[in-house]
């Protein structure tokens, strides 16, 4: 259903400023740029599902490939909304310079909106709501069919205009359970079970959230145990930590059992009665005796073993000043490294020097061409896609090997690092991609539209600069204006 046309749009601004303005002249052209970007979001997401309408129809089969090579169907929103090919993803989402994972939530919302929640969808349409309500309202009815999801729109769709987006989102959850009480039932009963232990992504300051879901049981044992030794960090002279701080180097001291245990024993007054509890574990006296006799080598290897690639320039390691970029935790102070290895035996591994050229003749890549190829692409040469961890992805030859080829095939001039999903598509799905210098590859996509994916993002080219790269001799690097 088209949107009907705001004014004025999007962006203006008077050639002099908003000083001219006064506050019913304000609130006026806030009410329109309100309006304006929910048509653009709008909008956005219509063209979304017209792109999932023009690749509904299933692939032609193909006989001759195998089943893992077979473009596949997928249905990205709730029962009842169209299903589209899986190769599709990739090429708009490049084109609206997100990750295909983004593109697929958007794709599934905005389908779970049009066939499921059609009530909703109309009061998105006349811009009565906020979109990202609208798709939060199709995310989290997406596990009920067809039917009870009309439950659902019938008592959203009044509502969505009007109330607070909280009060939205409970209303939906509310509806959401007396639809499928059965549902909730087993979810509730899912979380019971689900136990981990994550940690989240590290912030500009070098620190990290430890989540860990465990019984109530262990949750005490640890917040008594985090005392305890939060309570002997505070007897270290000139230490001015408050309480909170003292729980969180607590905490690391968990991690090193040797040197907790020196800690605790150091710290504990000897008992006038000798005579064990009767809760004591019967292998304690000799689990003692043991530790006593181990050597310092011995104990350090009661620590876990970790690797970690640091990466730091010749001037920070003299002056031990400066940045250093430590993978899977982003950029650190170079005075910092000392907190994260400090307690570590370290052994260190030989610097990997990128200017060197690595070839084999052998369709494996060896560790030391991954190690390279790694460092040089940062990470996965897939566009507009967040860095990866070294342990999922594949490394591919970005021109094809041939078995019956010339010598030299592999190394650091043609091989990139891969997710699986995007090592097939890349195989399978019509996206052609070339190596066009040391981490750097042009991609070209079924519908002939270029990006370039260096050590400075992805960057959309024009076609005839990309079909220049795409085309040029083996071993000819171009590097347009």
């Amino acid at each position: 259903m088209p949107v009907a046309t705001i004014a004025p749009p999007l962006g203006f601004v008077p050639a002099d400023g908003f000083g001219d303005l006064d506050a019913a002249a304000t609130l006026a052209v806030a009410e329109s740029t309100m309006r304006a970007r929910r048509e653009a979001e709008v909008h956005d997401l219509l063209v979304v599902a017209h792109w999932a309408d023009l690749h509904s129809d299933p692939p032609a089969e193909d006989p001759d490939r195998p089943a893992h090579a077979r473009e596949r169907m997928i249905q990205p929103g709730g029962d009842g909304t169209p299903a589209m090919r899986e190769f599709a993803l990739a090429e708009l989402a490049w084109a609206k310079e997100i990750h295909h994972a983004t593109l697929r939530s958007q794709v599934a919302d905005i389908l779970d909106l049009r066939h499921r929640l059609p009530l909703t969808f109309q009061v998105m349409l006349g811009l009565r709501c906020e979109p990202w309500v609208a798709r939060k309202v199709a995310s989290i009815t997406r596990h009920l069919d067809r039917e009870r999801v009309g439950i659902v729109d019938r008592a959203v769709a009044p509502a969505i205009a009007g109330e607070s987006p909280a009060v939205l989102l409970e209303l939906t959850r509310a509806k959401s359970i007396e639809a499928d009480p059965e549902h909730e039932k087993d979810r509730l009963d899912f979380e019971r079970r689900r136990r981990y232990v994550a940690l989240s992504r590290s912030d500009a300051s070098g620190f990290r959230n430890v989540i860990a879901r465990v019984t109530d049981g262990d949750a005490v044992w640890i917040d008594a145990m985090v005392d305890r030794v939060a309570d002997i960090l505070a007897l270290t002279p000139g230490g001015d930590h408050n309480r909170d701080e003292l729980r969180s180097l607590a905490m690391g001291w968990l991690v090193r059992p040797a040197d907790l245990l020196q800690l605790l024993v150091s710290h504990t007054a000897p008992s006038a009665d000798e005579t064990a509890p009767v809760w004591e574990p019967t292998h304690t006296s000799d689990t003692l005796a043991r530790l006593a006799a181990l050597t310092p080598r011995q104990l350090a290897a009661l620590r876990p073993k970790a690797v970690a690639h640091v990466h730091l320039t010749d001037e920070a390691l003299r002056t031990r000043s400066g940045v250093a970029r430590v993978e899977d935790l982003g950029p650190q102070l170079v005075e910092r490294l000392a907190e994260l290895l400090g307690h570590a035996d370290v052994r260190l591994q030989p610097v990997r020097d990128l200017n060197g050229r690595i070839r084999v003749d052998q369709y494996e890549h060896p560790d030391a061409l991954k190690d390279h190829a790694w460092h040089l692409s940062g990470g996965d040469a897939f566009p507009y896609t967040p860095p990866a961890n070294r342990a999922v992805v594949d490394h591919d030859h970005p021109t094809p090997y041939d078995k019956d080829g010339p010598p030299g095939q592999t190394g650091n001039h043609n091989s990139a690092p891969l997710r699986r999903t995007h090592h097939r598509w890349k195989t399978f799905g019509g996206y052609r991609c070339r190596q066009a210098g040391p981490g750097r590859y042009l991609w070209a996509t079924p519908h002939g539209h270029y990006y370039l994916r260096d050590h400075t993002g992805t960057h959309h080219l024009d076609p005839d600069d990309g079909e220049l790269i795409l085309e040029a001799p083996p071993g000819v690097d171009i590097y347009p204006c």
